[in-house]
């Protein structure tokens, strides 16, 4: 299947960040911890102020049309300069606004990202209009449509949503799934009726190290992709930063190790990740390769400030593909 002729629906949040970029006099170290501090009463010196947009589900329809999808962000936004923003840049994107609902007279999902030049982070986050991404704002008929969904984080309210979308899996064969669970989701496990059920019907599931044993109640990362694996899921991925990611199709166990690079900010990097897995599948890549161009595509993201300034598109996605010696090793599950 070609991309450029795949439709594809990320549904979940949108956000506008405001990254605050500080010199390293910000962060504290002992030999237990690092944390940013900011003593009351001080004043701080920022080095910059760089205003973008993100959040998961805007981060994947903008990395998915980049790399020739026909792609569409399925969320709810405010009817205030931030929402305006994020479909500005939808727009200028290519990525189709249809299924956007917007809200009037509530703040869309906004962001404060304290960064250092280190690339270490702490977000500041006000959850905002995407609470309300519930069965009467979901585009159950336009998501039956796509070859592909990408479901995000969401907030606990939206999980009413997670019924629509197993029945437009069961009933259309061809339709695919991509699920990075939300906070609330993991936190409630993996014997959850409704999440049992969407994992019997997620074709990629995308999780952190810390994420998969929270979700699975699993000791490692190996018993936790067993875990997944056993309720249905096709694929897990399992990333852990430097470390690199962990996948599995129920047969092998693949690890892929990043290259060194600079890592100027880490966020959107586990986005930049699903999205470029998400583009191999849907090309009819396999596991290995669906992993690789997930990592490629996290290792240019963290190369620059924001979410979105270092996805890929398709011509370079392809030339890094044939041209790094990224390795993928490979065990038996």
């Amino acid at each position: 299947m070609e991309p450029s002729r795949s439709k594809t629906m990320s549904i979940g949040g949108a956000t506008f960040d405001l990254f605050v970029v500080a010199d390293h006099s910000v962060i504290h170290k002992d030999e237990r911890s690092r944390a940013f501090t900011l003593p009351l009463g001080s004043k701080i010196h920022i080095d910059d102020v760089i205003r973008t947009c993100g959040g998961g589900a805007h981060n994947t329809s903008v990395g998915l049309a980049r790399l020739g999808c026909d792609a569409s962000y399925c969320g709810v936004l405010g009817d205030d300069p931030w929402g305006e923003a994020i479909l500005q840049n939808c727009q200028k994107e290519g990525v189709d606004t249809a299924h956007v609902t917007v809200v009037e007279d509530e703040a869309t999902d906004f962001s404060i990202i304290l960064t250092a030049r280190s690339g270490e982070r702490v977000i500041l986050k006000h959850p905002g209009t995407s609470k309300h991404l519930q069965d009467a704002t979901f585009a159950r008929e336009a998501a039956a449509e796509v070859d592909w969904l990408y479901l995000n984080s969401i907030q606990e309210g939206a999980c009413q949503i997670e019924d629509d979308i197993i029945r437009i899996l069961v009933e259309i064969p061809h339709a695919r799934l991509t699920w990075n669970p939300g906070g609330c989701q993991i936190e409630m496990g993996t014997d959850r009726p409704g999440i049992a059920a969407l994992l019997r019907q997620t074709d990629l599931l995308l999780l952190n190290k810390e994420e998969a044993l929270t979700f699975t109640r699993e000791p490692d990362v190996l018993a936790a992709m067993k875990h997944l694996i056993a309720r249905g899921t096709k694929a897990v991925c399992i990333t852990d930063g430097a470390e690199g990611v962990l996948a599995t199709d129920g047969t092998n166990v693949y690890h892929c190790l990043p290259a060194d690079c600079a890592v100027v900010d880490a966020t959107g990097a586990g986005d930049a990740f699903g999205t470029g897995a998400t583009w191999a599948l849907l090309s009819g890549k396999n596991l290995p390769t669906a992993v690789r161009a997930g990592t490629i595509n996290a290792m240019s993201v963290v190369g620059s400030v924001g979410a979105q300034p270092g996805l890929l598109d398709l011509t370079t996605m392809e030339r890094r593909l044939s041209e790094s010696r990224l390795a993928v090793s490979d065990t038996r599950l």
